[in-house]
């Protein structure tokens, strides 16, 4: 018997990799004012409407990009929920640290929040590309979540411990830190951070 032939457009094979790669390359190089949805397609050598199928505007787009770059930082409990932590926030302000600089040139010196604050105010004005912020944070924040309960299951932290409120006071400062009192993020901070906050959830 012959297979009956699928109704629409098939997608296109490696599509999404493609958009998004290029997608970040040019995000970093011209920032948010500058980037192009449809020079992004150009870039990747998809069609416009391979893309705006995927993400309809430019926000959604980026929204996209930035998750692509928190699923490169790898999450796992090692035993050392101290070393995890550390270890993770860090890469959170390495990637904070590059979407700041996105169309910047090199030694500006700008420790204005840049991309940061751009995707929060489009999160601010726009329901949809709101919902996709997070969703985008939601899934991703479930997976330090499960680090956490871990530990906690180990016996590194309380057992009383509400990780979801351990994980806001370390993330929701280094997001205070870049987006309010424009102070600098580094490894030093992250440490003193990470140190001040397991003071009162270690067991």
């Amino acid at each position: 018997m012959v297979p009956a032939a699928r109704r629409g457009r098939p997608r296109a094979e490696g599509a999404d990799e493609k958009i998004l790669g290029a997608a970040l390359e040019l995000l970093l190089e011209r920032g948010y004012d500058r980037f192009s949805v449809d020079e992004a397609a150009a870039t990747a050598g998809v069609a416009k409407t391979t893309l705006y199928r995927r993400w309809p505007t430019k926000d959604h787009l980026i929204v996209a990009v930035v998750a692509r770059m928190q699923d490169e930082v790898p999450v796992r409990y090692s035993g050392d929920v101290r070393a995890d932590l550390t270890r993770y926030l860090n890469a959170i302000v390495h990637g904070l640290d590059r979407v700041r600089r996105a169309g910047r040139p090199a030694g500006s010196g700008d420790a204005s929040a840049g991309l940061v604050a751009e995707v929060a105010a489009a999160a601010a004005r726009h329901a949809d590309v709101g919902a996709a912020v997070h969703a985008m944070f939601a899934r991703r924040n479930a997976v330090v979540l499960a680090l956490l309960q871990e530990a906690r299951s180990q016996g590194e932290l309380r057992p009383d411990l509400d990780p979801e409120v351990l994980f806001d006071q370390l993330a929701g400062a280094l997001y205070y830190r870049l987006l309010v009192t424009g102070r600098p993020l580094d490894g030093a901070y992250v440490g003193r951070l990470v140190s001040t906050a397991l003071e009162g959830a270690a067991r």
